[in-house]
């Protein structure tokens, strides 16, 4: 047993069997891989089947095509490329590594790719060929085509015909829902007639505004009536409380002061303060808080531009904006009364003439028209020819015209609704690059110029000596109209220097907050649309825009009344009629903080003493 031959016989067997170990592990392995790679080549089989392709290789071969980098024997004295499964088949010898492979494990692969090749075959049924799928664009389908060979040049009555597959129905099924569904505005519906013309649901809402506000008033009254006095509420009423007595105006004005002087960490720990005190549904002070933080902060961080424009770009829909303008006039008389004064104007200049062209600067949405088609259709000796032009500055996008064109199409609506003979021409440009062969003026027509509160758009002498103001202003008197209605923003946040402008702007809006505050319930969902869209953006160009970027310029009425003076205008005197039927109006639906009055020519409208717009008439 000590011999060195027994010892010599015993190692080779014990090699032996350690390689035999060796190689039924190597043949798993490999054999799995394989085998993964192979169920691969079957689950991919079925779709080559369906889009019509030719597979690789033939689904009876067990060994793949020479040119593919691992391949399975057909033969085992066959030369193959290396690979996990060429190197695994070049180690199996004789019939038993043979079985392996054709009983084993092709018997299983097989009954997998059954299995799959009948899912497939059942799904043949409803797919129909990819290259054989058009779009029929007469019924707004998916369709699969028939098409039959036949010799060049000749066309089979079969492959004209097209037959809808099955599994498409679905889409004819719902073809009325689709059609329905457009990129399109809304261009008029019961919506808009319902607040843009005055039948009596525009009054029904004052009324309905005024309760819901005096309901919210009395609830949260009855709140604090209703309040608990126990120690742990008045420890929390007293952490409120101090949290409520925060001058956010103050440090909104530190915070300014910060970024003024480069003092960006004081400024960053200035804004988590004034944020965590503030809240978009809080009071006005608080609402007023968050724009003005958030703007400060796209300032701090340089991105003031770009946030614009994105949010320019976003602009809302005409019927977000109606209901935002539904809100507005229900709570706030500056709107409606800008367009009393404005239609009043048109109609006592136009009373008696047959044909009425105006030319409005900053058209938008146009919802003052319908209601100024509305008091034509009343007149006594009956409608004149409307002719309207609208000029606005082109959106951003692939429709520059979009908005000034589906105003036109709503205006329509209304003067056909209303029996009057009705043109319109829509503009798409800068104020200031205006041609007036354009605006193809006729002399028997009672032109009238109308611009509402956009003048501060244009801009003014930081940008050139000979501003785009005065520009347009020497434009519409080369127009030469009958009347010029001009409504101008009274504000004096046009400093071209950050602090100073920053005050200015942050006393007017708290103005503008503090009035919804006082008009509008907190909890109203469309008050958020018009703090975000319309006040928001604003204070975000005039904060964090600078140069040519920031838009935003209003000046005091005074200012644009020598403006008007030197392009060659005569101020018209205030119509007594206006100005009572105004004050009227104010006194019966309104808030008693709201102001009417007048002042050199203008009328003013104002909150709690403070002058928000001006509006008067001017002739050539």
């Amino acid at each position: 047993m000590d011999s060195p031959e027994y010892s010599e016989i015993n190692s080779n067997i014990i090699v032996d069997y350690i390689n035999q170990i060796l190689m039924e592990e190597d043949t798993d392995e490999k054999g799995r891989i394989c085998q993964q790679y192979d169920a691969l080549q079957a689950t991919e089989k079925p779709f080559y089947d369906i889009l019509g392709q030719t597979y690789p290789f033939s689904p009876n071969q067990t060994m793949m095509s020479s040119d593919s980098k691992v391949g399975w024997p057909h033969d085992s004295s066959q030369n193959h490329p290396d690979g996990a499964c060429s190197s695994f088949a070049s180690d199996l010898r004789g019939s038993q590594g043979r079985h392996l492979i054709t009983t084993g494990w092709t018997s299983e692969l097989d009954r997998l790719s059954l299995q799959f090749s009948r899912g497939a075959e059942e799904a043949n049924k409803f797919v129909p060929s990819i290259g054989s799928l058009v779009v029929d664009l007469d019924n707004n389908v998916l369709v699969s085509k028939q098409v039959t060979e036949g010799a060049v040049g000749q066309k089979s009555k079969r492959a004209n015909k097209t037959k809808q597959h099955p599994c498409l129905e679905l889409l004819k099924a719902r073809k009325s829902k689709c059609s329905a569904i457009s990129t399109n505005e809304t261009i008029r519906d019961e919506m808009f007639d319902r607040i843009l013309l005055c039948n009596g649901n525009i009054y029904r809402d004052f009324a309905d505004h005024r309760k819901m506000m005096a309901k919210e008033e009395g609830n949260s009254s009855q709140n604090v009536q209703h309040r608990g006095y126990d120690q742990g509420q008045e420890k929390s009423r007293g952490k409120k409380q101090q949290k409520e007595a925060t001058d956010l105006r103050a440090l909104l004005t530190q915070c300014a002061q910060a970024l003024a002087s480069n003092n960006h960490p004081f400024a960053s720990e200035l804004l988590k303060k004034i944020r965590y005190h503030s809240s978009p549904y809080g009071d006005g002070s608080q609402r007023l808080a968050v724009y003005f933080a958030d703007v400060l902060e796209a300032r701090l961080a340089g991105t003031g531009s770009q946030m614009y424009k994105k949010l320019m770009g976003k602009r809302a829909s005409a019927r977000d904006m109606l209901k935002a303008y539904r809100l507005f006039i229900a709570a706030c008389p500056f709107t409606m009364g800008a367009y009393y004064f404005s239609n009043k104007t048109i109609i006592n200049a136009s009373e008696g003439r047959p044909r009425v062209h105006i030319i409005d600067f900053g058209i938008v949405f146009g919802f003052q028209w319908p209601l100024l088609i509305q008091r034509l259709a009343g007149q006594k000796d009956g409608p004149p020819k409307l002719r309207i032009t609208g000029i606005d500055i082109p959106q951003p996008g692939f429709r520059p015209c979009k908005v000034i064109e589906e105003t036109g199409k709503r205006l329509a609506e209304y003067a056909k609704m209303f029996n009057i003979p009705f043109q319109y021409q829509g503009i798409a440009s800068r104020w200031e690059d205006i041609n007036t062969e354009d605006l193809k003026i006729d002399k028997d027509e009672v032109l009238i110029i109308n611009c509402l509160l956009d003048m501060k758009n244009l801009g003014d002498e930081t940008e050139d000596i000979d501003s785009a103001r005065d520009r347009v202003l020497r434009i519409m008197k080369r127009i030469n109209p009958e009347v010029l209605v001009l409504g101008v923003v009274n504000g004096l946040y046009n400093s071209p220097f950050f602090l100073p402008r920053f005050r200015e702007a942050l006393f007017r809006y708290s103005s503008l907050f503090d009035m919804l505050n006082a008009t509008v319930a907190p909890n109203h969902e469309d008050r958020i649309l018009i703090e975000k869209y319309l006040l928001g953006a604003d204070v975000l160009n005039v904060i964090a825009c600078e140069g040519t970027e920031r838009i935003e310029r209003p000046e005091s009425y005074k200012r644009w009344q020598v403006r008007s003076l030197n392009a060659g205008f005569k101020q018209l005197p205030i119509n007594e009629e206006i100005l009572q039927r105004s004050i009227e109006g104010i006194k019966k639906y309104y808030h008693d903080d709201f102001v009417i009055d007048k002042d050199m020519g203008w009328l003013l409208q104002g909150w709690k003493g403070r002058i928000i717009h001006a509006l008067s008439s001017w002739k050539s």
